[in-house]
């Protein structure tokens, strides 16, 4: 591991753990490893196996990639237009995470009248939530045909074939899609 890679990790533990309010024999414990290893791993001397660095990242419930990566600021703004979508054939699919989430994403659709948008089936055991927010909203999941008002959530098997309608001929429907990847 070089040196870098060590002083983030050590900085990144040590804050996440802090910032959980837990002691280092609680997180310890927690990781299933010696308080003395988490200490090392604190103060930058550790070279952490992969065992240990799974252990730790699976009870801070993030990503190895985020504990021994560059430390985050506590705040960061992403102005309008920075985070990118994609346009599609009758609207616009917009992340609404600028980071990604391990195991999760959360996008806004804009489907303009009369579009229509096939779904990508995830792997098996995945969910997803729609949320109209405006508009009206079909989908069709499992052989099934859902149609979803303003305030209305579809919680749906995201593993099958599934598509989006906008039946409207006037008005744009905006809905918020929530994908829970299974692991």
């Amino acid at each position: 591991m070089s040196d870098d890679a060590r002083a983030n990790l050590a900085h990144n533990v040590r804050s996440l753990r802090e910032g959980r309010g837990l002691s280092q024999q609680r997180i310890a414990s927690l990781c299933g490893i010696p308080r003395p290893t988490w200490a090392s791993l604190e103060s930058g001397s550790a070279n952490p196996t992969l065992s240990v660095l799974t252990r730790v990242a699976d009870a801070l419930q993030v990503s190895i990639e985020e504990l021994i990566g560059a430390p985050r600021t506590a705040c960061r703004l992403f102005p309008a237009g920075t985070v990118k979508g994609r346009t599609r054939a009758g609207g616009q699919l917009r992340p609404l995470l600028p980071e990604p989430l391990p195991g999760l994403q959360i996008s806004r659709m804009q489907l303009e009248p009369k579009a229509r948008w096939a779904g990508n089936p995830h792997r098996p055991g995945t969910r997803e939530y729609l949320t109209c927010e405006r508009g009206e909203i079909e989908l069709v999941a499992s052989g099934e045909r859902w149609q979803l008002g303003a305030g209305d959530t579809l919680v749906f098997r995201g593993d099958q074939r599934h598509s989006y309608a906008n039946l409207s001929g006037r008005d744009e429907a905006v809905a918020i899609s929530v994908v829970c990847f299974a692991r």
